[in-house]
């Protein structure tokens, strides 16, 4: 695919399109014991976070007996959803016991999603699962922004040259102010929206996503050790299916 596809989508609402709202079926929820695996001297497995070669951030022991992947849309209001629900619980239960690895790998679905992916993977791992959270945390109020824009704006942006519309669509939802409140200057942002190089391992991303799981289902969709756990959209679904990996 090529950063077109994403740079063509439509700007005057963003959409729920490609959201994977399946609850499905939960699997066996009794409980498992959890052997706690030391942590790095001085903090904690949740500390512990690397980019991966697929182009992810992964949280946690990197020989995890389960390796868990989320694809998620900072956009898409099902990941919002999981994130408010299951994050801390993931974090705080299974992460922390260094059983559990999670890795973040963006899906990215319009131009308002790759500005705010751009700005969230800006400073790197560190502070990339933070920054992403506090993304999922004001979804609602940056895309109540977006869509209470003029339509003259809208298509203002839509007619920029492609390599300015991560900038454009930054700009329209207050990304970068939102940003530097949270440790990530303007300026650095400003070269990180018009970095083409990462915009165009973010359309791999997509590619490599849909290639390797051709029923891949939209986001958020979970790989748990390199399988697709089919049916799976919320922490209520996928918490089960953990405890089933870790038995």
């Amino acid at each position: 695919m090529k950063p077109s596809y994403f740079l063509a989508c439509a700007l005057a609402v963003v959409a729920v399109t490609g959201c994977n709202s399946k609850e499905g079926d939960a699997a066996t929820n009794t409980p498992v014991k959890l052997e706690q695996v030391a942590p790095p001297k001085g903090g904690d497995w949740t500390q512990v976070v690397n980019p991966t070669p697929a182009g992810g951030f992964v949280m946690g022991n990197p020989n995890a007996k389960v390796k868990l992947v989320e694809f998620g849309s900072l956009t898409c209001p099902h990941c919002r959803e999981f994130d408010e629900a299951g994050a801390e619980p993931l974090m705080n239960t299974y992460v922390k016991s260094g059983q559990v690895s999670w890795e973040f790998r963006n899906y990215v679905r319009d131009p308002f999603d790759l500005a705010a992916t751009l700005v969230a993977r800006c400073n790197g791992a560190a502070s990339f699962f933070p920054l992403t959270r506090a993304f999922f945390e004001a979804q609602p109020t940056w895309v109540g922004k977006i869509q209470a824009a003029p339509a003259d704006q809208l298509e203002q942006l839509q007619n920029l040259p492609s390599q300015q519309i991560p900038a454009g669509a930054a700009r329209l939802a207050g990304f970068q102010e939102f940003a530097a409140m949270r440790g990530v200057p303007a300026a650095k942002s400003a070269q990180c929206l018009s970095d083409q190089a990462a915009i165009d391992r973010l359309v791999q991303m997509n590619s490599d996503a849909t290639t390797q799981y051709p029923n891949f289902p939209g986001t958020p969709t979970f790989i748990i050790n390199g399988e697709l756990a089919e049916r799976t959209a919320n922490w209520e679904t996928l918490e089960p299916k953990l405890k089933d990996a870790l038995r």
